[in-house]
């Protein structure tokens, strides 16, 4: 069958398939395919085509056609294979390919709804973004990515390619992606559809602007959260949250948020305050700010029997549902299960726009009226052994085909309440996210994460891959999250290197679950000491140093924002970033630059006092700790004492670094 010209692009239909092929934004175009109908409601990333100049479509005789939209190419054979080419050099960037052999076709559409979608692979391509994964590589050309959150990972279905283009998933389904050395091949369990969007540009800057113009622009970051973010597990009560706010302003040392961790409320669901642990949570808010200090606090999107919202939620039928049956629950501790201290709970349903409307409504009413605007979205997967995750009903749709929706709907939730109040610059800390997601401010941390040196050589790698992933506002917890020992000299060590990288990340926030635990898993878990004055005088002095180094980062970093904002640019990026013409720049994976002007260089070995940097070509470097000028393209054995790490600032760039 041939290619018929529609609404600017082109649709094929065959006995066994409907092919559409349309402009999607400049230099970008949007693959559908389906045995049925193509449904323009389909949940995803793309909810509407933004302008693009008037693309060129055209239809030969032997079946075959073309459509050129910028310079992005697509060449489309008699038989359905799609091959897409740079406009003007005709250079080949992907092309489809039989996924199995004697297979007719770059797709197949299996029983229930499972769907797969094969491209030619190409020796010494690099491949990028996918979100979040502690795999601890930046490559990941030759992984086997799943396409499901968990803790820990944020499975974002956006690829960016050395060879010059972008590609995103646009299907909600869990699944996978094979980025084998003969093939690239994405799987969705379910959903019955192949839905990809896909860009070409010269540079990795024009890839990501295209690929946030089509699925968000990331808001500005407010003002206060560029500073330095206290948190640990848990400030149990009002009394104890206020003195450690408190004890930040004796000590003269800055502080922005400070973080109310879970169990801070009566049941799961409430969604408010403790009332005995925290009797006037006003006055604990306006004393704050009278500190300067912003509160941020926990949301989970567990609901227990009993609590204020369950009944309402269950009646309106705005709770995930199982498909065995009744509601879906998953065991959790609670403060009224008496002898039976885990009940089961259950889960409101993100995907159902009534359900967001009723957790804003409680979020409005308990927190954001006494003056809360910052909200930890945590367990925002949400939360569910793989076995429970897999029998999810929600209002979307059954797990297998929506489920990567939930973080990105759960975020939307939030966001569209505060921007219904006025706020325009929305900012919520969350576990997991999914394509788009940074339209609604999602700040993304890297989870319950492992403290050790090998964990913090994995989050560098892990956040500059979230960077091509469209989401420019990342962070983890400082010091790693699994324990760690305040008095043990060895882990203050890696603190210290955890929290020099954390001064020139994205956001900047200590966490953590430190020794002594206590006691297990319950509503009255705590940790031990986590503040900047809980390692010691000798950490303290370096610790205080930096949190005053990042205030004066933070007039660079607003600076960041607007170009992050305006073009998708991410802050923390991969020195192939700002440097896509240098060969080498491509190999560093343990590297980053905040910004075009500043290079850092973490340090992720114990006991090292020097490491190799290498500084990119196309520029001078200014070595701070030693006022030298260095020139680009050069690899430099850089000392690391345990004061700081090397850092380097473009020279003639109006960033202030003191290391010193």
């Amino acid at each position: 069958m041939s290619y018929s010209m529609r609404a600017g692009g082109l649709e094929r239909h065959t006995a066994s398939e409907i092919l559409r092929i349309e402009p999607w934004g400049p230099d970008a175009v949007r693959v559908r395919a389906s045995p049925g109908i193509i449904d323009p409601a389909a949940p995803g990333a793309l909810e509407s085509p933004p302008p693009c100049p008037d693309p060129k479509v055209s239809v030969a005789d032997d079946g075959s056609a073309r459509l050129v939209n910028g310079s992005l190419a697509v060449e489309a054979s008699a038989d359905g294979r799609l091959r897409f080419c740079h406009a003007v050099s005709g250079r080949e960037l992907l092309t489809e390919r039989d996924p199995h052999t004697h297979h007719t076709g770059a797709r197949v559409h299996a029983a229930g709804g499972r769907t797969e979608q094969s491209f030619e692979a190409y020796d010494g391509e690099r491949l990028h973004g996918l979100g979040q994964h502690l795999h601890g590589r930046l490559d990941q050309k030759g992984c086997v990515i799943d396409l499901v959150q968990s803790n820990t990972v944020a499975a974002v279905p956006f690829l960016h390619s050395s060879r010059g283009y972008g590609l995103l998933w646009n299907n909600p389904a869990t699944g996978r992606v094979e980025l084998g050395a003969d093939a690239t091949r994405w799987t969705a369990d379910a959903g019955g559809r192949v839905d990809y969007w896909i860009t070409a540009g010269d540079t990795p800057a024009r890839i990501l602007n295209s690929y946030t113009r089509a699925t968000g622009r990331p808001p500005l970051l407010p003002e206060w959260a560029s500073g330095f973010w206290q948190s640990k597990l848990r400030y149990r009560t009002q009394d104890e949250l206020l003195s450690v706010a408190r004890q930040y302003e004796e000590c003269g040392l800055p502080l922005s948020v400070l973080v109310c961790d879970f169990f801070h409320w009566p049941r799961m669901g409430d969604w408010r305050f403790e009332e005995s642990e925290w009797p006037d949570p006003a006055a604990m808010i306006e004393e704050l700010a009278d500190l300067g200090v912003r509160l941020a606090v926990s949301v989970w999107p567990t609901v227990e029997p009993g609590s204020d919202s369950y009944e309402e939620l269950r009646s309106a039928g705005h709770l995930v549902r199982d498909a065995d049956g009744g509601l879906l629950t998953s065991p959790w501790p609670s403060r009224y299960g008496g002898d039976a201290l885990i009940r089961p709970m259950a889960y409101y349903d993100a995907t159902h726009p009534g359900a967001r409307a009723a957790l804003w409504q409680r979020l409005d009413d308990n927190y954001r009226a006494l003056g809360v605007e910052c909200f930890w979205l945590d367990a925002c997967e949400p939360d569910l052994p793989p076995d429970l995750a897999g029998r999810a009903v929600y209002a979307a749709g059954p797990a297998a085909a929506v489920a990567n929706l939930y973080p990105l709907e759960h975020v939307r939730a939030v966001a569209d309440g505060l921007r219904a109040e006025g706020e325009d610059r929305p900012l919520s800390l969350v576990r997991s996210a999914w394509a788009g997601s940074q339209a609604h401010g999602a700040l993304l941390w890297s989870g319950d994460i492992p403290t050790t040196f090998d964990s913090l050589g994995r989050q560098i790698r892990a956040g500059l891959n979230v960077a091509m992933s469209g989401i420019p506002w990342w962070n983890t917890d400082i010091g790693g999250f699994f324990g760690g020992d305040p008095d043990d000299p060895a882990y203050r060590e890696l603190l210290i290197r955890w929290f020099q990288y954390g001064t020139f990340s994205p956001v900047m926030r200590l966490h953590g679950d430190r020794a002594p635990n206590y006691p297990a898993f319950s509503t009255d878990m705590t940790g031990g000491p986590n503040e900047v004055w809980s390692y010691g005088a000798d950490a303290y002095a370096i610790l205080r140093h930096h949190l005053e180094l990042r205030e004066r980062l933070r007039p660079y970093l607003r600076r960041l924002s607007e170009d992050a904002h305006r073009t998708g640019a991410p802050v923390m990026r991969p020195l192939f970033f700002g440097f896509p013409e240098d060969e080498h720049a491509w190999e560093v994976d343990d590297q980053f630059l905040l910004g075009p002007d500043v290079l850092v260089a973490p340090v992720y070995e114990a006991g090292a006092r020097t490491r190799r940097v290498y500084l990119p070509s196309g520029a001078r470097w200014l070595d701070p700790a030693t006022g030298r000028v260095l020139e680009g393209g050069t690899t430099h054995d850089a000392e690391a004492p345990l004061e700081h790490i090397p850092v380097f600032v473009r020279e003639g760039a109006e960033v202030e670094i003191s290391l010193g």
